[in-house]
């Protein structure tokens, strides 16, 4: 039991899982039920280098934010404790009350066993937060996750302008992986990722690891969901995982994301990328724990068997 440490999985083929935190109205019988259903999804697939804890949390018109989630840093180190995977725990930084919030929320996360963060930003660009930025985020947090011997991450949005620049500015402050937003267009994946390789190269750094986001759908209710979270779903993508039949969607969404993947292998290879990639298996509602963890097998043995071996032409 227990994958890589992460640190060295960054820069081989990562392969996380994100798994749905307890809603913070659960009770403890309910939370203690979940998190066994997903230890036992860990444990049918050794691949799995991290567990990547998201934080929910919804926005008024105004910013203010509602906390869907419970515990989560206390969900992530049972989760690690139980699994023997290293943990990951999202912060939305934006909702904090001054920089000196953040620095204290950093040190107690150090204090509790976990070292590797993803620092996040508000929703919308027009809301004036409290919290700081993510690039000043990532400078006050450097320092603290690093003297734990921890690994500070963001997050990418593939479809958004400008978006290696951000990247690049991020990576400066600190950030030595990003993980993206739900992906189902593996072009939009390697266009900002190739952007980015670039950037690096001009600059004279090293890049961080981006962590492609895949997740299984079964309905129309899930499309807009994703939507809702900030992904886009092209109609081609749609089209083919929905299909009218909802009984066989995550079969599809599996197959989709597995075609996805190599598309995207295809063409780190063809571009001669030194930016490192992965993959983040994403639960995104409740329900779907089994096609998730189906998901999470199924690229776990492509990547067993690709590594990081250049694929036949």
């Amino acid at each position: 039991m227990g994958g890589r440490p992460f640190a060295s999985a960054l820069a081989d083929r990562p392969l996380l899982f994100e798994p749905v935190p307890p809603s913070a109205r659960a009770s403890g019988a309910r939370g203690a039920a979940h998190t066994e259903e997903i230890v036992r999804v860990l444990a049918a697939t050794p691949r799995v280098d991290a567990v990547d804890v998201p934080e929910l949390v919804d926005e008024n018109h105004e910013g203010r934010p509602y906390y869907r989630s419970g515990d989560t840093r206390g969900f992530a180190k049972t989760l690690a404790d139980r699994s023997g995977r290293e943990a990951v725990v999202n912060k939305v930084v934006a909702h904090l009350a001054s920089p000196t919030a953040l620095e204290s929320w950093t040190r107690e996360t150090m204090a509790r066993g976990i070292h590797h963060v993803v620092l996040v930003g508000g929703s919308s660009r027009y809301i004036p937060y409290p919290g700081p930025t993510v690039s000043e985020a990532d400078r006050i947090s450097r320092p603290i996750v690093e003297n734990a011997s921890g690994i500070l991450g963001n997050i990418a949005i593939p479809q958004r302008t400008g978006e290696a620049h951000r990247m690049l500015a991020k990576s400066r402050a600190g950030a030595r992986f990003f993980t993206t937003q739900i992906v189902f267009d593996g072009d939009l994946f390697l266009k900002m990722v190739s952007e980015y390789d670039v950037l690096c190269r001009q600059a004279g750094i090293v890049p961080a690891a981006v962590i492609l986001s895949v997740a299984p759908i079964a309905d129309e209710g899930d499309a807009e969901f994703v939507r809702w979270l900030g992904a886009d779903i092209p109609e081609v993508a749609e089209r083919a995982i929905l299909n009218g039949d909802e009984a066989s969607a995550g079969a599809r969404s599996i197959a989709w994301a597995l075609s996805l993947w190599e598309s995207v292998n295809r063409g780190w290879w063809e571009k001669e990328l030194a930016v490192s990639i992965g993959i983040n298996v994403e639960q995104v509602t409740a329900r779907h724990l089994g096609t998730a963890g189906e998901m999470l097998s199924a690229l776990a043995r492509v990547l067993d068997v690709q590594g990081t071996a250049k694929p036949l032409a």
